[in-house]
Order: C-alpha cells, then sequence, then structure tokens
C-alpha cells in the first residue's frame, strides 16, 4: 500500500461521494431525463467494480496471504474475507429499513408533501450509512494503485448518482426547494470520504501483512454485493435488460484493457 497516495486516494473519493449532487441536479430537470442512460451507466459502474473486485482486488488479498502461508490457508482466509465483506455489508442494508433503504427506493410516486420529505430524509440517512464502506473501499483501493482507484471512483460515482436522485427528489417536491434538496443529497455523499479517513487513520498502523490482505478481501465482498444488489438491479428498474446487461459487459472490457494498457511487465 502507498501511503505518497493518501492525498490523492482522498480526493478521488471524495469526488465519488459528491456526485450525489449530480443525481440531485437530475431530479431537478427530471423531464429530460434519459433513463436508458442510467441504465447502461449504471450496468457499465458494476461491470467496472464486478471485475476490479474478482482480478485485481481478490487476487491482491490471496497474493498477500500467500506470502506469509501456505497455498491452502491462504485462499480459505481469501473467501472468508470475501464473504465477510458481503456479510458486512448485507448486515447494514438489513439494519436499515426497506422503506427508507436506498437500494430498495424504486419508481418514486408522489405522495403528500409530509411523505415526501420524510422519505427524503430517510432516504439521505441511509444513504449516509451505507457511504461509509464504499468511500472506505475507493480509498484503499486508490492506495494501493491510483488506476485502481481511479476506475472505483468512476463505478462509486456512477452508482451515487440515483442515490443523489432518491434523496432529491422528494426533498424537492415536498418543500420546493431545490437549495435544500442540493445541499441533503450532497451532504449524504460526503460520509464517503469521512468514511475513507475514519477507517485510515484506525487501520493506518495495521496494514501491512496478513491484516492488509483482509481488508482487500473485505472490500472486494463489498463492492461485489453493492454491484449485485444495487447497480444491476437499478440499471434494470431505470432501463431495458439488455442495455443493463451490455453497460455490463463494456465495463468489464473498459477496465480489463485499461488494466492491460498500464501493465508493466
Amino acid at each position: 500500500m502507498r501511503v505518497e497516495n493518501v492525498g490523492l486516494a482522498f480526493l478521488l473519493t471524495f469526488i465519488a461521494g459528491i456526485s450525489t449532487g449530480i443525481g440531485s441536479i437530475i431530479a431537478f430537470f427530471s423531464k429530460g431525463f434519459n433513463p436508458d442512460f442510467l441504465s447502461g451507466s449504471l450496468g457499465f459502474s458494476a461491470g467496472v467494480m464486478i471485475y476490479i473486485s474478482f482480478v485485481e482486488i481478490f487476487s491482491k488479498a490471496n497474493d498477500i496471504f500467500l506470502e506469509n502461508m501456505g497455498i491452502r490457508t491462504a485462499y480459505l482466509l481469501t473467501i472468508v474475507s470475501f464473504f465477510a465483506g458481503i456479510l458486512f455489508i448485507a448486515i447494514i442494508d438489513k439494519i436499515v429499513p426497506k422503506y427508507e433503504n436506498p437500494h430498495e427506493v424504486r419508481n418514486i410516486r408522489i405522495k403528500n408533501d409530509e411523505s415526501l420529505k420524510r422519505l427524503g430524509i430517510f432516504s439521505a440517512i441511509a444513504i449516509t450509512i451505507h457511504n461509509f464502506p464504499e468511500g472506505f473501499a475507493t480509498f484503499i483501493g486508490a492506495l494501493t494503485s491510483l488506476k485502481l482507484g481511479l476506475g472505483i471512483a468512476i463505478a462509486i460515482a456512477i452508482h451515487n448518482i440515483p442515490e443523489g436522485i432518491a434523496v432529491s427528489f422528494p426533498i424537492y417536491y415536498s418543500t420546493k426547494s431545490k437549495i435544500k434538496a442540493f445541499w441533503l443529497s450532497l451532504l449524504s455523499g460526503i460520509s464517503e470520504p469521512i468514511g475513507a479517513l475514519i477507517g485510515f487513520f484506525i487501520l493506518r498502523n495495521l496494514l501491512n501483512g496478513i491484516l492488509s490482505g483482509i481488508v482487500f478481501g473485505i472490500v472486494a465482498g463489498i463492492m461485489v454485493y453493492i454491484s449485485l444488489d444495487e447497480l444491476l438491479p437499478t440499471a434494470e428498474e431505470y432501463g431495458k435488460h439488455h442495455i443493463a446487461i451490455s453497460g455490463l459487459i463494456i465495463g468489464m472490457f473498459v477496465m480489463a484493457l485499461s488494466i492491460f494498457l498500464f501493465k508493466t511487465n
């Protein structure tokens, strides 16, 4: 892990987090919004994250374990760490009530003002909770390799757009205030860089050897879960099935090509 990348890693995480503000702006001009484009973008994001998780991060975790133990034990720890990451983010999903869970919010329909306002506020709280581990995943990826971190940051930024919509739409239509809607959606994304910094300062003196491998395994699990539980279902919801899948495949291909082009040996 390259500590000299801390500044750029934080910048990438910050940019990914504030992309919820883009979703807020889209909500203001939803009549001209192209759902097929968002569907393809979310599929692309899922493709990037799934490919990175299995080809780069999962493999990195296994390599770290191999430096400290035998092949079978190393692989066992890798898969345990991977599924621990899935379990961790799944528990967060379970704790957050479905009505307020951004993973469960689909096709927001206009109700009364108070109901919409409540939906927006609780969506912001839920997204804030979810963004802590996402920010840490982006940050750790960028610390390892700026190329890897950039891919994760782009994927997370795309996936944050519909989360910004989920917050901004109900707040805007219940309060008629674009400023309130924008700032609330933007603030919900700020938890990503905050989560990154908290995780880094807690673990910075421990991120070596076996613990570093565990962190990589957990990050891979978190990213795969987000892709399968959130990105792909949302892509299907906004657009046609084949648009989402095409985006997924293109995302994988682009990530594979970028990794190949940046190979130094």
